[in-house]
């Protein structure tokens, strides 16, 4: 069966250095036909120019913080049949496209997600849920290993995220795109509930997996503790006007800003945040929906026909290596990993240590993964604390953990 041409569109603003790091990643896709849509602000912009990245992604600059906006202008430029999102500082398993649109093969899926693993690289940032028309999520229980597909049904629609997820670039041109009344923040769950509204099926891929940074942005510093709330309050207010009845949204805005104020006032306890923080970030939230009950909404129309013909990522065929050593070795094993994944190979490497220590996996920006932990240490959050383990039974235990994902066979 012919794979169909898939668009990867990046938007990336503020972040240079994690836009490089997402292509860096990307360019480790195993899919033959794929290319790669960026849209930047210039110190993006000048960050691709300056990169290996200049002469194999479509390089479109945008320099407006309204995401929806970019994503619009991204799939304008986008000529593949089926147009995917990642965020700039996330950074894909090297199978992640070809188990996210798999489920393409059938007719009647229209959009896919997948899952989203947190910074720690193991634990779940997001899995399968469900959302309703007031922006209320629920966790959805589907197979973790089979694409799932899914008819919404009743109130509810199923959730997708920002960062890992796909759409027909057709049915993105009939619903007109993303709404830009959603500068920042509920522009997918819009999306998805457009989507529910057209009776469109989506397809859960869990295999189809992104790591998110939660890199730090004007709205959010590095270790999640918010700098704005302008943005959150007027989605909501956009979110209202769209699919609330007025008589709902007294009580369910007060609802929301009282779960921000809980939010806030948690980081304040922790020492991450002064009053006086507290109380400008609350303002901030009040101007913001206040703002967004004035703020036109719609879809903003995006083009039926590509601005640019297919632009192929010269993608090449990859194999997957294990390197494997003591916590001691890092040096001489991180200079090979480097050097091995230069040469083009998907390299992971398990850096053990003699102790029980929790399990972290990163993308080095050198292009190659590596986890890092303890022998007896827990990798999955909800495994023991301690376990016994040789050093092989470790490496091989770590590796069938991970290895339908990172194609290592």
């Amino acid at each position: 069966m012919t794979r169909p041409k898939v668009s990867v569109v990046v938007v990336s603003r503020d972040r240079p250095d994690a836009l490089t790091w997402c292509l860096t990643g990307l360019s480790q896709l195993q899919y033959s036909s794929f290319e790669i849509v960026v849209v930047a602000d210039p110190p993006g912009h000048a960050a691709i120019l300056d990169s290996p990245f200049a002469d194999q992604v479509k390089l479109v600059e945008f320099d407006r913080a309204n995401i929806s906006e970019a994503r619009n202008l991204g799939i304008s430029h986008a000529a593949g049949d089926i147009v995917a999102f990642i965020d700039d500082d996330a950074v894909p398993e090297p199978s992640w496209l070809h188990n996210l649109v798999a489920p393409a093969s059938r007719p009647d899926v229209a959009a896919m997600g997948g899952f989203v693993r947190g910074r720690n690289g193991i634990s779940w940032q997001w899995q399968a849920r469900t959302v309703d028309e007031a922006g209320s999520t629920e966790d959805l229980e589907v197979s973790p290993y089979r694409a799932t597909v899914l008819t919404p049904k009743g109130r509810r629609a199923i959730k997708t995220e920002g960062t890992n997820m796909a759409v027909r670039r057709d049915v993105l041109v009939a619903l007109e795109g993303f709404d830009p009344g959603f500068a920042f923040y509920l522009d997918e769950t819009d999306l998805n509930l457009r989507l529910k509204r057209a009776g469109h099926a989506t397809a859960l891929s869990p295999l189809a997996e992104v790591h998110h940074g939660f890199a730090a942005s004007p709205r959010r510093r590095r270790d999640r503790v918010p700098r704005d709330l302008f943005d959150i309050g007027s989605s909501w207010a956009v979110l209202q006007r769209k699919y609330l009845e007025e008589a709902q949204r007294r009580d369910h805005w007060r609802h929301l800003r009282e779960h921000e104020r809980k939010r806030v006032l948690e980081h304040m306890v922790a020492g991450r945040l002064l009053p006086r923080d507290v109380r400008h970030l609350m303002a901030r939230l009040d101007q913001g929906y206040i703002q967004g009950l004035m703020r036109q909404r719609g879809g903003a129309q995006v083009l039926n026909s590509p601005i640019s013909a297919f632009k192929p990522f010269p993608s090449r065929k990859r194999t997957s290596t294990v390197l494997a050593g003591r916590i001691w070795q890092r040096t001489r094993l991180r200079a090979e990993a480097a050097e091995r994944a230069q040469s083009g190979d998907i390299v992971t490497l398990f850096l053990f240590s003699p102790t029980a220590r929790y399990h972290y996996v990163r993308f080095d920006p050198a292009g190659y993964w590596e986890q890092r932990g303890g022998l007896f240490g827990r990798s999955v959050r909800e495994a023991s604390l301690f376990r016994m383990f040789t050093f092989s039974e470790r490496v091989a235990a770590e590796t069938r953990r991970i290895g339908k994902q990172r194609l290592i066979h």
